[in-house]
């Protein structure tokens, strides 16, 4: 059996996980364990169109992860694991590249957690799980942040005293980086361009969304910063708003700083402003029917992601491709019908056929011809984990 890679996404209560032949992309075992920590976890498993759940003796990462490998020995594909690449939300300005794990590394993505406090700390339990149950595997990291470390200082320096920068850290980071390093090599594909020679605008929309400027394959802006709070609206995440608001809602409300971060980490965005969900799908659905606070969300969540677009032209100067990716960039013809009606000013002329049937895996432009071309890819973050893996691991060449 050809050498397959086990990508593992981990949050601190679900691991997300994939086998991947990193020379083809085919997936040949996936799931999600979820709940973790709590009475009622549980790991769901998908091989071919076969799939299960069952509940987990052992309710935690270590537990799940015993799980997978005894899955993988049922299909008799745990043979043919040859390395592990973990999903890291923040490198940091530690790691500018996907590596291997080893000791140093593992104090580099502790170092960061205080600036992913909800996503390092789940990782790091991921990476020992998977350590003690794949001894003597190579292990790699890939970092959400890492592709965004090509950002000049003008696009990352927030404008505040340069102590903040020196002694903390604070500095726009970005992330969604390995769907954007995936979907640029893509669009380039399809162009029919060399990766060095495009200038692209890609939108990876889903409950967390950001949008990136890429300029010859390498990040030049993007609208997430610090953290994944700054920039669009997502689904229940405010985006960007008045740093003022703190003060305000302390003296009016009695919010701490803990409080507040929560109402706009977790009560805002779709959610906040619908009143209904933050799900685009259930939204669509309610506005087609008169809920006003659901016309209302999509309204500004498309407004708010045509007025960035516009913007990431400043440091492209020219643009190739309008690029939608993402869980709503891929399947909201809604969505996408409407941004592209708010940028025909740049030249942008929707297909409206072809958008409605650019939905549930299909790809492919969306713009009439003789317009700026807007396409649609869909991303595989697990399949470029897989690449980066193999490669760091030796067992390819690229």
């Amino acid at each position: 059996m050809k050498p397959s890679i086990l990508v593992i996404n981990c949050g601190s209560s679900s691991l997300k996980f994939a086998l991947t032949d990193p020379a083809t992309g085919e997936t040949h075992l996936s799931g999600l364990a979820e709940k973790l920590g709590l009475p009622d976890a549980g790991i769901s498993f998908r091989h071919g169109d076969s799939k299960h759940s069952q509940r987990l003796e052992e309710g935690n990462h270590r537990g799940a992860m015993h799980a997978i490998i005894q899955q993988l020995q049922h299909l008799a594909l745990f043979d043919s694991v040859a390395a592990v690449g973990h999903r890291i939300v923040h490198g940091g300005e530690h790691f500018t590249e996907s590596t291997l794990i080893d000791n140093d590394v593992i104090a580099g993505i502790e170092a960061c957690s205080r600036l992913a406090p909800l996503h390092n700390p789940g990782h790091l339990l991921g990476i020992r799980s998977a350590i003690e149950s794949f001894p003597g595997l190579p292990q790699a990291a890939v970092f959400d942040t890492a592709f965004h470390q090509t950002l000049p200082e003008r696009a990352y320096r927030y404008a505040l005293p340069i102590e903040l920068y020196r002694d903390h850290a604070v500095r726009r980071y970005g992330f969604h980086g390995t769907s954007y390093r995936y979907v640029s090599e893509a669009a380039a594909e399809w162009l029919g361009k060399p990766l060095a020679d495009t200038a692209l605008i890609c939108a990876h929309l889903g409950n967390g969304a950001s949008a990136a400027a890429v300029l010859g394959g390498k990040s030049v802006d993007t609208t997430m910063g610090l953290t994944p709070l700054e920039g669009l609206v997502m689904g229940s995440r405010s985006g960007d708003i008045d740093p003022g608001l703190f003060g305000y809602l302390g003296t009016c409300m009695g919010l701490d700083t803990q409080g507040v971060t929560d109402l706009l980490n977790k009560q805002s965005g779709l959610l906040g402003l619908s009143g209904l969900s933050n799900d685009c799908r259930e939204l669509e659905e309610a506005a087609a029917k008169g809920h006003a606070g659901a016309r209302l969300a999509l309204e500004i969540f498309a407004y708010r992601l045509a007025k960035y677009i516009s913007a990431l032209m400043v440091p492209l100067g020219r643009l190739d491709a309008l690029v939608f990716t993402g869980g709503i960039g891929e399947n909201s013809a809604t969505i996408r019908a409407r941004v592209i009606e708010l940028l025909g000013f740049m030249g942008f002329a929707l297909d409206s056929e072809s958008n409605e049937r650019t939905i549930r895996g299909k790809a492919g432009r969306i713009t009439r011809e003789g317009s700026v071309p807007a396409i649609v890819i869909n991303t595989n973050e697990e399949d470029m984990i897989a690449r980066d893996t193999a490669r760091l691991a030796g067992l390819t060449s690229h």
